[in-house]
């Protein structure tokens, strides 16, 4: 194992690198393995791109290479020996530094990383990635850490940030706004659909008033569905999802409830296969549940009448797996990569005509994620569809 290099090169280290410097290859002098490991350090750590430091447990700089110099706005990298690397922190993440120094030396981790803002000499701030490395040393334990000038990155991280805040913003906006001329349209198609209805004994409506006013409830009840698609895809967030221990075997049997008159109309076994043991998840119901109203609305939608669809949950491998299985047509393989995508451009319709808004798997997708799990999809054609879910 190579032995590990001090902080500094000592002076027979530093004196040999400088009588070997300019001399042929066929004229230096053998040097003894602990002066070879010095003169390598010294010449990683000095020619690196990258900013290099070595730091004391009080966060004092012992050694700085010229790219940290140059990165802190100095002119040469003797200028920071002796100085605590809090000068240049920021005011505001000074806490990023303490955190560094319990880490290390206090906790013992091995390595740290963070990112945070440092000052230069001039007054400039800039972004930068830190990564430290504990190695002993004769005096006790130093931080070899490498910094890394990220500005651009965080510029470009703010704008797209706020490039995307704008759009979730006027995207709410206006499926909020679309939401009321949806519903009095919904609701003037009622009407008259009822003052159709009530003249008994008149003569009967054209077909196709008849026909255009079930077109127009159609397409209310799309938009509205897309409207609530979109919205809900603004509200998936990992911060405000609350799980908590499920008992799964109560809560499928529920979730299923709300589907079997829709798969009674249908014609389509609604089936629950429960393993004798209980099992629990973490889950935040209500959003979860999101994942089984999209998982067993397509089955029903893709399995024609006298067809089963079959939900089941059992342990497997120290984790949780949910299944959704139908009898239906199944996909085609040439779409199981899409399936999962926004606004998927392959979705199909349903059986009987039924509209998909192409938002249903992919939010179903973003819900598992957030709960820490994985889903995918078996399905080969005329043979039927698996969607399985798998929850740590």
């Amino acid at each position: 194992m190579p032995q590990v290099p001090l902080p500094e090169p000592s002076n027979t280290a530093a004196d040999a690198q400088a009588a070997l410097a300019g001399q042929p290859a066929a004229n230096r002098p053998p040097l003894d393995p602990y002066e070879q490991s010095q003169v390598r350090f010294r010449t990683v750590f000095e020619n690196a791109p990258l900013g290099q430091k070595i730091i004391t447990p009080d966060l004092t700089i012992r050694q700085a290479n010229p790219a940290v110099a140059a990165m802190l706005g100095c002119t040469r990298a003797e200028e920071l020996v002796g100085r605590k690397i809090l000068e240049f922190s920021h005011p505001d993440h000074r806490a990023d530094w303490q955190e560094l120094q319990e880490r290390l030396w206090e906790h013992k981790l091995p390595a740290f990383t963070l990112e945070t803002c440092l000052v230069r000499c001039d007054g400039s701030s800039f972004w930068c990635r830190v990564h430290s490395v504990l190695f002993p040393d004769e005096d006790g334990e130093l931080g070899y850490t490498i910094l890394e000038d990220i500005s651009d990155r965080k510029s470009l991280e703010a704008k797209l940030k706020r490039v995307y805040d704008a759009q979730e913003t006027i995207l709410q906006l206006a499926t909020h706004d679309l939401k009321g001329p949806i519903a009095h349209i919904e609701l003037l198609t009622d009407l008259l659909q009822r003052e159709l209805t009530s003249r008994a004994g008149q003569a009967p409506p054209p077909p196709e008033m008849v026909h255009y006013i079930g077109l127009i409830q159609d397409a209310c009840a799309h938009a509205h569905s897309l409207l609530q698609d979109v919205l809900y895809i603004g509200d998936l967030d990992e911060n405000g999802l609350q799980k908590r221990p499920t008992d799964l075997h109560a809560y499928l049997t529920a979730q299923l409830e709300l589907h079997r008159l829709a798969a009674q109309k249908k014609g389509i076994a609604l089936v629950l296969d429960l393993p004798p043991t209980p099992l629990q998840a973490r889950l935040h119901p209500e959003k979860f549940g999101r994942v089984f109203d999209n998982l067993l609305g397509n089955a029903l939608k893709f399995t024609p009448a006298g067809g089963t669809v079959t939900v089941g949950v059992r342990a497997h491998e120290g984790k949780t797996l949910l299944t959704v299985q139908d009898t239906g047509i199944g996909i085609p393989s040439r779409l199981h990569h899409t399936l999962f995508d926004k606004f998927n451009p392959t979705r199909r319709a349903g059986l009987n005509g039924e509209k998909t808004t192409g938002l249903g798997l992919f939010i179903a997708k973003q819900i598992v994620e957030l709960h820490g799990g994985h889903i995918w999809l078996e399905s080969r054609e005329k043979e039927g569809t698996t969607f399985f879910v798998e929850l740590t």
